[in-house]
């Protein structure tokens, strides 16, 4: 397995370990749990004394000299002189910008941080703070507050979390808040792809969602969509509040960690295939994903899906046909488990951010067919914690050229126009034209 750099605990001789969004889980040292869950405690608790709430992300690499950065700072400042609080992840560039203009005003200025490698410090505007270690709880709670959210031009970080927020959204786990997205020629070339190819070509979203969101390009254009929010609960889903508060609410997330971490434990040598649910048995994508798997068991590999239709139970056929281990890890939709039927194991799961977590952790390899927002949100995530340094460089395969390499084409703008992202970042997912491509992908990580 790959060795994800803690800076608390010797690694040296340890039993196998498991990649999570952002730390060593070593399941014989069942105390890292507790640690996992303080941080749902404490957040949580923090985020119950907020009221309407705004989350802004965006780049951390725009300086004050930037427009993104100007836009911010006067968006932060109308949110805080009209009573809102303003929720940024209270580092440098666009964070730094709405805690700012928020400040300024004399409003309500929050940052939730995260713990890297390198330090990442709080920004002097931020006159309430949180830290987190770990991604995926940081993500939670900058997502479970917010009333609305608008995003600025950003790097890996910023587009996994915006690809959550529309997931979710989409899915019903999350209350429909406003989207506002900053910056036309941004984000126009990302509203071109999803249209064109996760919507036209392969069928995974439609047009009515994209729709929804507000392509703006200043602040006083973001605030209009804002201005008349109304404070809801602090629920990352309409579910969570049912059955008991909050305090049930981190029990169950603990049970499903637990029963999580349990059945990672029994996975060796996996590989993980994720794609879009939407297509039928004999299309090209879904025989891909069925040869994929077959050859992936052949090699004594572990596939590991979603556990749904489409790639999913393409990917699991191949393997279940070969003889090899097939694993799903689903969601429960309404206490119900949609399962395909070529899996020798598999676990369901109610809240999105476990199951987002255990899906990406066992594998030594990714390989993403074309997809809609769950796709592409778990693309980005798994770039993020490559880029910060929270987990090593692996394999990170696209499958199929025709629907990617626009998306490859953006990433590089992010470099040369935006400097949203580094030089190297752009080599760290590569494309596959074939099976055998995505084999030879992997082998030469």
């Amino acid at each position: 397995m790959k060795k994800i750099k803690d800076p608390v605990v010797d690694t040296a001789e340890r039993p196998q370990k498991l990649i999570t969004a952002g730390a060593m889980v070593d399941y014989r040292e069942s105390w890292r749990i507790f640690k996992i869950m303080s941080e749902f405690v404490e957040g949580f608790q923090f985020l119950g004394e907020l009221k309407n709430e705004v989350t802004i992300l965006g780049s951390a690499r725009l300086a004050p000299n930037t427009k993104y950065y100007k836009i911010a700072v006067e968006l932060g400042h109308l949110l805080g002189k009209n009573g809102f609080t303003t929720i940024t992840g209270g580092g440098p560039g666009i964070m730094e910008a709405a805690n700012r203009g928020a400040f300024e005003a004399g409003g309500e200025s929050v940052g939730l941080n995260i713990q890297l490698p390198f330090e990442q410090r709080t920004n002097p505007y931020v006159k309430k703070s949180i830290g987190f270690y770990y991604f995926f709880t940081r993500k939670v709670m900058l997502t479970s507050p917010a009333n609305a959210f608008v995003f600025f031009p950003g790097g890996f970080g910023t587009l996994d979390e915006f690809f959550e927020v529309v997931d979710v959204m989409e899915q019903g786990y999350m209350s429909e808040s406003p989207i506002v997205l900053v910056g036309s020629e941004f984000w126009k070339p990302i509203i071109s792809f999803l249209r064109e190819k996760s919507g036209k070509l392969i069928g995974s979203m439609s047009d009515a969602e994209i729709d929804k969101w507000h392509l703006v390009d200043d602040a006083s254009e973001a605030f209009n969509f804002i201005k008349d929010t109304q404070d809801r609960p602090n629920y990352y889903s309409p579910q969570f509040d049912s059955n008991g508060g909050a305090e049930w609410r981190i029990f169950r997330i603990m049970a499903e960690l637990v029963d999580g971490f349990e059945f990672l434990t029994q996975i060796k040598n996996g590989a993980t295939v994720l794609g879009t649910k939407s297509i039928m048995p004999g299309s090209r994508f879904y025989e891909a994903a069925q040869e994929l798997g077959k050859e992936l068991s052949g090699l004594g590999l572990t596939v590991v899906t979603g556990g749904g239709p489409g790639v999913m139970e393409a990917a699991n056929k191949g393997a279940f046909e070969r003889g090899g281990e097939s694993i799903g890890i689903n969601m429960r939709v309404k206490g119900v488990e949609r399962r395909n039927n070529y899996m020798t194991r598999t676990i369901g799961f109610t809240f999105p951010f476990v199951r987002k977590l255990i899906i990406t952790a066992p594998s030594n390899g990714f390989t993403f067919f074309p997809g809609g927002f769950g796709t592409l949100h778990q693309l980005f995530e798994l770039l993020t914690l490559v880029e910060t340094g929270k987990i090593e460089h692996m394999p990170l395969c696209l499958y199929n050229r025709e629907f990617w390499q626009p998306l490859m084409d953006f990433i590089n703008v992010m470099y040369e126009d935006f400097k949203t992202i580094g030089k190297s970042d752009r080599e760290l997912c590569h494309i596959a034209d074939s099976v055998a491509d995505i084999i030879n992908c992997a082998k030469n990580k």
